[in-house]
């Protein structure tokens, strides 16, 4: 311990100390601010890119995008910031002649006590974490987990909060999360079945992509990916079974799959094709495109 931290009149000592010490600790908490700076920046980047490539399947909202990106990085440069805060206090502590291998054993005692007593907590963190970075669900979604159904009206790396068709909020832990069904239409997909008579099959699949043009032109933005014949099956009874899919944009599902509905019965009722929606398709018993 230095002397004169008990000694109020010795100013000289004071002034001594501080030219000996004072660069060097302004110097190291400088170099360490700029690391926690650093590293907030290579972070939101790196979870910037890793959340564009898990969601490079399907449409992905920018807006989205930023937002669990930012909450990646505030997560981690939280703790960061709180590992660079004790480093900055213990090279501050042993400048002032103090013997911080105490404190670290010390500390090393306490944290080692409330690392067993926050295993949940930590298993909540981690869980909470992956969900995030694999977009498994977002804030709007109607999930159902640990039992619970209901929309999503709030994620973080430690809880899932739901509200249900009753109103009643359910705030669920991500560490209780072990299977987490995403019931908001499969990443916003949208699944027609129109069945028709076999005879029909071509022209209804001729339909149904001039169907899908007139869609992509009038309503870009209900869709991110334009209606196409995904496959043909054959139906009991010589009908064929036309299953057409296509992406919805975020909040415009229903919406979209009604208009592609609809604008299918009037284009099938123009050209006098008989069609039908729906039916469950039996495994392909003939030809399969």
């Amino acid at each position: 311990m230095i002397p004169f931290l008990f000694d109020y009149t010795s100013w000289d000592d004071w002034q001594a100390w501080l030219d000996d010490h004072a660069l060097q600790i302004v110097l190291s908490i400088g170099f360490l601010l700029v690391l926690h700076w650093l590293l907030r920046r290579v972070i939101s980047r790196v979870f910037r890119h890793a959340i564009a490539r898990a969601n490079s399947v399907r449409y992905v909202d920018p807006v989205l995008v930023k937002r669990r990106a930012d909450t990646f990085t505030a997560v981690l440069t939280w703790a960061l910031g709180v590992v660079l805060f004790f480093i900055g206090a213990g090279i501050v502590l042993a400048e002032f002649g103090l013997n911080i291998s105490t404190l670290i054993a010390a500390a090393g005692i306490v944290g080692v006590a409330l690392g067993l007593g926050a295993q949940l907590v930590v298993r909540d963190v981690i869980n909470g974490m992956f969900i995030l970075i694999e977009d498994q669900y977002a804030v709007g979604d109607t999930i159902t987990v640990a039992g619970v159904t209901g929309e999503v009206i709030e994620i973080n790396p430690r809880r899932t909060v739901l509200q249900d068709n009753e109103g009643n909020v359910h705030v669920v832990p991500n560490s209780s999360i072990t299977v987490a069904t995403n019931r908001t239409a499969g990443l916003n997909r949208i699944v027609v079945d129109v069945e028709v008579p076999f005879r029909e099959a071509d022209e209804a699949r001729t339909l149904v992509n001039e169907v899908a043009g007139e869609l992509m032109t009038e309503r870009t933005r209900d869709y991110a990916s334009a209606p196409r014949v995904a496959d043909v099956r054959a139906m009991d009874g010589g009908d064929v079974l036309l299953r057409v899919v296509a992406d919805a944009a975020n909040g415009s599902k229903w919406e979209a799959e009604a208009e592609l509905r609809r604008r299918l019965k009037r284009r099938f009722e123009t050209e006098r094709i008989e069609m039908r929606f729906g039916g469950a398709a039996s495994e392909p018993e003939g030809a399969k495109a």
